[in-house]
């Protein structure tokens, strides 16, 4: 009987949910363990570093990676897996495009030290030690991994294949995924595995957007009684649905909540914040500056907002206080 092909799963940077969209395919899962031979997931098996680096390069077929990179130890092990893996997918909107976890682009790495290890209000060190990458210990060196100066993406460290979009990922695309890599029948490189047409193009609330969308208020989600039923622009919720690729079902639009835009930009858009930021302008109902600085007031967090997912594969990527 033929060794079934290899495939790996690995955790960087982020929350742990790409991990329990696994578990989520619920009894496909058994499908899966039974195509495939998984070699690396130590979220849930017992394998280390050193078994991967035993490996031949090349042995496995697929890895999947969620997570953005921040440290040292991410750096090396997305090395690794490049090196191990013929193919190599970015799971998740934190592999994908930088994630939550890009957002700390805004603050430079001293002033984020600051704040967790002196400044934060439980933290109590008069002393203001910090953790430090080698420290001498008894005649030996215990280390620790290196924080890097930015949030990357996967593929601003090493080279992608696939993408596979969302925060997370839904079990749909995970199934359709997988069953490709055991088809052999590949996209081509660098493919987003996710229908390229923006969420609106797909929301159950379509027919409710006016064709001539004329803002006159941005309301907080948890500050109004949403319609649900009606465009939320449409109501003045900032919603990401132009600027965000479909294919995650509109699991939040179903549950009354807007797009935030997990997804990732169509492969149209260069940059998703500066995407909505120009459909949400050109909507705004008002010619005085006061009355427009008076709109845009009600979005208390900009960056927060529209690059929520995306700021270290943004133009920006970072904000440039260094």
């Amino acid at each position: 009987m033929p060794d079934k092909p290899k495939v790996a799963f690995y955790w960087c940077a982020s929350c742990g949910g790409c991990e329990e969209s696994i578990v989520d395919l619920a009894e496909d899962i058994l499908e899966v363990a039974q195509a495939v031979d998984i070699v690396f997931w130590p979220v849930a098996m017992d394998f280390k570093r050193k078994h991967v680096e035993a490996m031949p390069d090349g042995s496995i077929l697929a890895t999947m990676v969620n997570g953005s990179i921040r440290t040292s130890e991410q750096e090396e092990m997305a090395h690794l897996l490049r090196r191990k893996s013929q193919i190599l997918i970015a799971y998740g909107s934190c592999a994908h495009t930088g994630g939550v976890p890009s957002l700390a682009n805004q603050f430079s790495k001293e002033q984020i030290l600051r704040t967790v290890y002196e400044e934060a209000p439980t933290v109590v060190n008069e002393q203001k030690v910090r953790p430090q990458p080698r420290h001498p210990y008894d005649g030996t060196a215990l280390t620790l991994p290196e924080f890097r100066g930015l949030v990357r993406s996967l593929d601003q460290v090493v080279e992608v294949d696939y993408y596979l979009p969302g925060c997370p990922p839904t079990p749909k695309l995970l199934k359709q995924a997988v069953l490709t890599l055991l088809s052999g029948q590949l996209p081509p490189k660098g493919t987003v595995l996710a229908p390229d047409t923006a969420q609106c193009d797909s929301c159950p609330r379509k027919e409710s957007k006016p064709a001539d969308l004329k803002i006159t208020e941005f309301k907080r989600p948890h500050w109004t009684q949403i319609d649900p039923e009606k465009c939320f622009l449409a109501q003045g919720i900032i919603c990401m649905g132009p600027a965000t690729r479909s294919g995650c079902e509109a699991q939040c639009i179903k549950g009354n909540m807007p797009c935030t835009g997990c997804f990732g930009p169509t492969s149209r858009v260069r940059d998703q914040g500066a995407k909505i930021l120009s459909a949400l302008a050109s909507s705004v109902d008002a010619r005085e500056p006061e009355e427009i600085e008076k709109i845009l007031g009600g979005i208390p967090d900009p960056v927060g907002t529209f690059y929520r997912y995306s700021l270290a594969k943004s133009l920006l990527r970072a904000k440039v206080t260094r």
